[in-house]
């Protein structure tokens, strides 16, 4: 039995770690295309980096909201304007692969504004849906 539990410990972790460059290369690239809609002051782009389904979870410092719709409604009210969203950069920590379909990305983030730079740290959850990595659960702080 406790050989049972090894070989399969052992298969998950590299079954996990069996990812391509490739697939973390594309997760790095939604995430860059987002930096850069960002900047651009275009969150319609921006958005398309999460999965445009009502089962998107964000959860932020207001607490979790469910839905593509509503988190882009979100990030309208509370960055406004060009002005409002500044200059984001990120800074990757981790991507870890727990399955062939589902990452988990550790990251911080930092927004340069006029009159502020608040800056924080952000647990993504992607999911490779019809060959393409969206960001599922976002959890932002």
């Amino acid at each position: 039995m406790r050989i049972r539990i090894i070989l399969f410990l052992l298969s998950i972790s590299l079954f996990a770690q069996a990812q391509t460059p490739k697939d973390k290369t594309a997760i790095l690239k939604v995430l860059e295309t987002q930096r850069l809609a960002w900047n651009k002051g275009d969150l319609e782009t921006f958005m398309q980096g999460y999965v445009k389904s009502d089962s998107l979870l964000f959860v932020g410092s207001s607490g979790s909201t469910y839905g593509w719709q509503k988190t882009l409604d979100n990030y309208r009210k509370t960055y406004q304007g060009k002005e409002g969203m500044g200059q984001l950069t990120f800074g990757i920590k981790k991507v870890d692969f727990l399955n062939k379909d589902v990452a988990f990305v550790l990251g911080s983030w930092y927004l340069k504004r006029e009159k502020d730079e608040p800056q924080g740290y952000f647990t993504l959850l992607f999911k490779k849906l019809n060959g393409e990595w969206k960001i599922f659960v976002d959890h932002s702080s």
